[in-house]
């Protein structure tokens, strides 16, 4: 039986792949169109490299009206770092790419025009059922959640509470339930700015400034591509007003650990504290 990891090496053996995804990680969330531009492709040869990354789960496309965007999926490049870079090494490694990055003056800018501005998949070996239990039991999301997380009836205009840690209570930070269909969609609006993030910004003006966003998360529950893969969740978190948004910023790395916690719960695992 094949590794899961050889699709995304053959994917990745590919030099105008590579490209695309160089492309993805510099905006992402863009067009078969917008991708297509200043290439020596064609656009029928570009659609085939994207179908490739598609297939080894490096990218993943969302409706968005009448187009498909196409987003990195980072977490196969999550899988193959887990299995050969050992925890103790990721904390120097990651000093050392922080240090090259500041060095040679790279930026990676999200597009937000409209746009979502998060988007993360995930396989996960549940059922839809399970999965959407999972995202709306309060006491299992306090588990993966790390002692916080949401509680609400789950009806359409309903208010979304939030525990915001082991020994809070749970408090109204005027979130509301947008949809809510059992074993296949979820979504929320999200919580503004709050006094504890003040520290983030360098006035109170930026701050006040930052608390008028309002962003949403929705939750899109489908089966694999494949027998086998499991259940396919996608995270789509957008309505930020930059691509500069401090909110954008925190939840891009909450929501993959969040996630992963939960898959590791729906399997079978136990979530290390």
């Amino acid at each position: 039986m094949d590794d899961p990891l050889d699709d995304i090496f053959r994917a990745l053996a590919d030099a105008s792949r590579r490209r695309l995804l160089d492309r993805l990680h510099a905006r992402n969330g863009q067009s078969l169109h917008e991708l297509c531009e200043g290439l020596d492709m064609t656009r029928q040869a570009v659609s085939k490299h994207l179908a490739v990354l598609e297939a080894a789960a490096l990218v993943t496309g969302v409706r968005h009206g009448r187009q498909k965007l196409h987003y990195l999926n980072p977490v196969p490049i999550q899988e193959f770092t887990d299995r050969w870079i050992g925890r103790y090494e990721r904390g120097r490694l990651g000093a050392l790419t922080d240090l090259k990055q500041r060095l040679e003056g790279d930026r990676t800018v999200s597009n937000t025009g409209g746009k979502p501005a998060f988007v993360y998949v995930i396989y996960i070996q549940t059922t839809p059922e399970k999965l959407y239990e999972a995202l709306t039991d309060a006491e299992f999301a306090l588990r993966y959640f790390g002692g916080w997380g949401p509680k609400s009836d789950w009806r359409p205009g309903s208010p979304v509470l939030w525990k915001m840690g082991p020994d809070g209570d749970y408090e109204d930070l005027d979130q509301e339930v947008l949809e809510a269909t059992p074993g296949k969609r979820l979504a929320y609006t999200w919580h503004r700015m709050m006094p504890m993030m003040r520290e983030l910004f360098g006035s109170d003006e930026e701050y006040e400034e930052a608390r008028k966003e309002k962003s949403k998360v929705a939750f899109d529950i489908e089966p694999g591509e494949e027998p086998g893969v499991g259940v396919k969740l996608t995270i789509t978190h957008d309505g930020f007003d930059s691509p500069e948004s401090k909110m954008l910023e925190g939840v891009s790395g909450g929501w993959v650990m969040i996630l992963s916690g939960l898959k590791t719960m729906l399997e079978g695992g136990k979530r290390v504290a």
